[in-house]
């Protein structure tokens, strides 16, 4: 009977140590990273109504006095946001033709101009506009014939701490474009305000790395180091670390490949757990909204730009969350996509939250 007890012990310890390493560490492996459930020292602050009644918020850009400028995919509206919750209409952008996944997507701001990537009749694009404050001015095409889709358009626009502008776009379901060098399909772009190649791109052209499926978040840290959120197909979605010029394996590799030839996620989840849109960094962590996922993850980096194991918020509490973006000073505002046709809307959707980021 001793012995038996004994037997017992040993394979209860043994099925334990098995359940606690399960998961690993940020770097993927090819094993799901559990869903971690939110403890009291990681919870954020409690999230805050800005703003109700909208409709498919795709991003979200800080103007310089603390107000935003948010995009509407479906109806093309571009809005301010005030910190106090006003929505004020500055125009619905002439040319946009949403269709699926396509839409007027991302927004960025620089120096009064305002930068939009949006669905046009033929192909994405991406147009600046002069800004007043108040009134957009004329635009101007910047950068077009990027490959558009009823799926994976890619969409999102960041200025780089190096000031120059970071694009993302998808394969629109033609994953042989993600590894033509010659195609904007699939790929992170970087280029000036002008539309023009930055200087030291990789291939002297706008793309900076190839081998995306679609990525829809961009973020850097402390360090100036690039991150990008990307989704898979039917196993892995993504968090990479990105560097210029290199291959991150699509369609040849979902998810972990350790493949020479590509670089492998530092970030890995099952897609029913994640489909990771919008990104930010703030106070040591990268902040992801997931989609089919309907949380808010959160993934700690180390000094090295290593993930540690992430951690889910608001697990199912907002539905499909797309849109997220840091301030300065550590509050994030995060947008829902609960009226995408594929979400559940609840009263006041779509809505732009707000909360302190916890480290």
């Amino acid at each position: 009977m001793e012995h038996m007890r004994k037997l017992w012990t040993i394979m209860l310890l043994a099925a334990l140590t098995a359940c606690s390493s399960g998961g690993g560490g940020g770097g993927g492996g090819g094993e799901v990273l559990p869903t971690a459930a939110v403890g009291e020292a990681a919870a954020p602050g409690q999230p805050k109504d800005v703003a109700t009644g909208l409709s498919v918020p795709w991003a979200i850009a800080f103007l310089p006095g603390g107000d935003a400028l948010v995009t509407e995919r479906d109806t093309a509206r571009l809005l301010r946001v005030g910190r106090s919750g006003q929505v004020t209409e500055l125009g619905t952008i002439e040319g946009v033709r949403p269709d699926g996944e396509g839409g007027l997507m991302g927004v960025a701001v620089k120096d009064q101009q305002v930068f939009l990537y949006y669905t046009a009749e033929e192909d994405n694009r991406i147009v600046r506009y002069p800004f007043d404050g108040d009134r957009l001015g004329e635009p101007e095409v910047i950068v077009q014939d990027i490959p558009k889709g009823g799926i994976h358009n890619g969409g999102r626009l960041e200025f780089g701490p190096d000031g120059y502008l970071y694009a993302t776009t998808g394969e629109v379901g033609d994953g042989e474009l993600s590894q033509q060098r010659d195609s904007l399909g699939g790929k992170i772009l970087r280029m000036t305000v002008d539309g023009a190649p930055a200087p030291g791109n990789p291939f002297g052209t706008l793309v900076y790395s190839y081998g995306h499926r679609n990525v829809q978040g961009l973020a850097w840290d402390e360090q100036g180091r690039l991150y990008a959120s990307e989704f898979g197909a039917n196993t892995w979605d993504e968090v990479n670390l990105i560097k210029p010029g290199a291959n991150y394996g699509w369609p040849e590799v979902e998810g972990r490949g350790d493949d020479q030839r590509f670089v492998n996620p530092i970030v890995t989840w099952s897609t029913d757990e994640a489909s990771p849109s919008g990104m930010a960094y703030a106070n040591g962590s990268l902040w992801v909204g997931a989609l089919r996922g309907t949380r808010l993850w959160q993934v700690p980096l180390d000094e090295n730009g290593s993930a540690g194991r992430p951690v889910a918020h608001f697990d199912g509490r907002y539905g499909r969350i797309r849109a997220v973006t840091a301030t300065t000073g550590g509050t994030l505002w995060i947008g829902t996509s609960n009226k995408d046709g594929r979400g559940s809307p609840r009263d006041g959707d779509d809505r732009i939250l707000s909360f302190t980021a916890s480290s």
